[in-house]
């Protein structure tokens, strides 16, 4: 990129600023802007974290992101980080109108993550929390080898999304320079009253039988949350493997806000980045390049749900109705009219994803974008099966349980009184994919060492699996 678009494109993130907060009101955190080529754009799309540790499931995303941006199949054009200050990537092949419409829409996400509720306990210096998360793995893959990581990293990313989401509200708040027993010098982490970590040098080993008398202590279930399960109450796991448990625990904990607001939070950047760019001093070909761009973000996609604009619809049809209501909701809402925009900025404070389409989904709406619910029926042909707008709605809020992954909790950790796990899916009306479970049990086995057991249903009928570490078994 030359100096002059530079300079133009410096211009325009004041510009750009100033509409956002003076004229409507966003309240963001600071943001530094970078052009990036392709390699670093994706990198960090795959990675999700600049600095973060290495795996293979990041280098595999990256492969596939950056062969369909290579085949023109598929482009990211902007990638933002949760922190404060905020950093907002801009890939450099961009055209300049690209660039701006990316900038007002990375203001939008800003301005939901600062002010979200779902947001408040997530860390904003977790791009530096990545970096030490990131060297301490290093230096438990050259104590205890590359490999040996790697396949505890396999077990431990199999279940990563097995979290509570509202773990912060039990989180203890260890006093740990008195109870960890840690160097002065080591990183500390707010899971360091469960164990005392190793030296990275290879020190000290404690006995296993010394391990399992520590943690005699009963576990408490029901347990929704399988990774902290694990490292609390594990009988076999080293202290440098519950550390990486820790880890990846916290880094899940900044994740999930994310993952509870997808569509809000799109819907939210998009209709700001529409407003904004209608704000500014734009060439006719400009203002062309800009429709055309946002129509292919807000537009629906073919046999699935685009977030973008199912958000992006919901927040406009709540100004219209509270701004004008019909006689209906000023009756059962008690509405007056005027307040649309305090009411748009009222929902992204308080919702998620889920309350939000509970609450202001409706029948038109429902009618209006053509939401239906579709099934492979006889295993032959998709079928609509539902168009019944309150069906639609519960849904699709349904598909949103646990991110929608199976709801997996822990029923017993010492199941027979022989300290097996027992698990249990809470079934929503989604079987489990027999091959995948299996694989997982054995995952979570290498986890707690001992036998395993998942109680499930697969055709209406209670199945338990089971899995002892040599062979799957079922009843």
């Amino acid at each position: 990129m030359i100096d002059r678009e530079v300079k133009e494109l410096e211009a325009a993130i004041d510009q750009i600023w100033d509409i956002a907060v003076g004229k409507f009101g966003l309240d963001p955190f600071p943001v530094h802007f970078e052009i990036v080529p392709a390699s670093v754009m994706y990198e960090i799309g795959s990675y999700a974290l600049p600095g973060r540790y290495s795996h293979w499931t990041f280098g595999k995303a990256y492969h596939r992101m950056k062969m369909m941006y290579d085949f023109g199949l598929s482009k990211i054009y902007e990638v933002v980080i949760n922190s404060n200050p905020a950093y907002g990537f801009l890939l450099e092949t961009n055209s300049p109108i690209q660039n701006k419409m990316v900038i007002a829409h990375v203001l939008g996400h800003v301005d939901f993550f600062k002010n979200n509720a779902y947001f408040s306990h997530t860390n904003r210096r977790m791009i530096d929390e990545a970096a030490l998360h990131a060297r301490r793995m290093n230096e438990y893959e050259f104590t205890h080898g590359r490999k040996v990581v790697e396949e505890f990293l396999d077990a431990v990313l199999s279940i990563e999304e097995h979290v509570d989401p509202n773990f912060f509200i039990k989180r203890e708040q260890p006093d740990t320079k008195k109870k960890s027993g840690l160097k002065e010098s080591k990183p500390e982490g707010k899971y360091d009253d469960l164990f005392s970590r190793a030296e990275l040098d290879g020190g000290k080993k404690r006995e296993h039988s010394e391990k399992t008398e520590k943690r005699k202590d009963a576990p408490e279930v029901p347990e929704k949350d399988l990774i902290y399960f694990l490292l609390k109450y594990s009988p076999v796991l080293e202290d440098w493997q519950r550390d990486i448990l820790a880890m990846l625990h916290e880094e899940m904990e900044y994740f999930v806000p994310q993952m509870q607001t997808k569509i809000m939070n799109e819907g939210w950047a998009s209709i700001w980045h529409s407003r904004i760019m209608r704000e500014m001093d734009l060439s006719t070909s400009d203002y062309v390049e800009f429709a055309g761009l946002h129509a292919g973000v807000v537009s629906p996609h073919k046999g699935q749900l685009n977030p973008y604009y199912l958000g992006y619809k919901i927040l406009e049809d709540i100004e219209k109705r509270w701004d004008n209501p019909s006689k209906e909701d000023k009756e059962r809402l008690k509405l007056t009219g005027g307040i649309g925009r305090e009411k748009m900025f009222e929902v992204r404070e308080l919702d998620n994803d889920i309350s939000f389409l509970r609450n202001y989904l409706t029948e038109s709406l429902c009618e209006e974008l053509d939401l239906f619910v579709y099934e492979l029926v006889d295993e032959e042909e998709w079928t609509v099966t539902e168009k019944k707008w309150e069906r639609v709605r519960d849904q699709i809020v349904g598909n949103m349980t646990n991110f929608g992954f199976p709801y997996i909790e822990v029923a017993d950790g010492d199941y027979k009184g022989n300290r097996e796990l027992f698990l249990k899916h809470r079934h929503e009306g989604v079987d489990l994919d027999m091959k995948y479970g299996r694989k997982t049990l054995e995952y979570v086995h290498r986890l707690w060492g001992r036998p395993v057991h998942l109680e499930t249903a697969l055709d209406g009928d209670s199945l338990v699996l089971h899995y002892d570490g040599s062979e799957h078994d079922e009843d």
